[in-house]
């Protein structure tokens, strides 16, 4: 809408206030590795966000820990369900795409995910991811990963620990 103003949050919509522990700017460090390729450091930034409305928006981006050279991306929408479950729909830069039911845990602020349907044109079977956030500004997160090549077990892939930033 031209004019809009972008600066000004609308209020929260009350279904997505128990999640509220996640909206901001996260950006910190992170590890990645898999049976299937050589380990890996990053950085990465995560941005969760609201207009009101009751979902949540999402972006990830991480880059080489070494060099700074963009590696991977994500962009994706977090709503909670009336029976308080959390549904997550998220696309990668590689193709790949995911529809993810889970639960939230707001006195402890975690979120736990996982995939019930993946679609891309890879080897990935499932996902799986765990978020927790600490005091108001430590979101470390979790996530493990199936391909046809691990006989479809969920396997460690990333882990990371960003502070917020804004």
């Amino acid at each position: 809408m031209e004019g809009a103003r972008t600066d000004i949050l609308p209020p929260i919509h009350p279904a997505l206030a128990p999640l509220g522990f996640l909206l901001g700017s996260w950006r910190g460090a992170g590890e990645g590795g898999f049976p299937t390729i050589k380990s890996f450091g990053y950085g990465e930034e995560i941005r969760l966000w609201h207009t009101g409305k009751p979902v949540m928006a999402y972006t990830q981006k991480t880059w080489k820990a070494s060099s700074g050279e963009p590696m991977h991306a994500e962009s994706g929408y977090w709503r909670p369900r009336p029976d308080g479950s959390l549904e997550v729909v998220i696309a990668q830069s590689t193709g790949l795409a995911e529809v993810q039911i889970g639960t939230y845990d707001t006195e402890n602020k975690t979120v736990t995910l996982h995939s019930s349907l993946v679609g891309n044109a890879s080897k990935v079977t499932a996902i799986s991811r765990r978020f927790q956030v600490t005091g108001d500004d430590e979101l470390s997160y979790t996530v493990e990963m199936a391909t046809s090549g691990t006989n479809q077990q969920l396997m460690p892939h990333l882990r990371a620990v960003l502070k917020k930033v804004s």
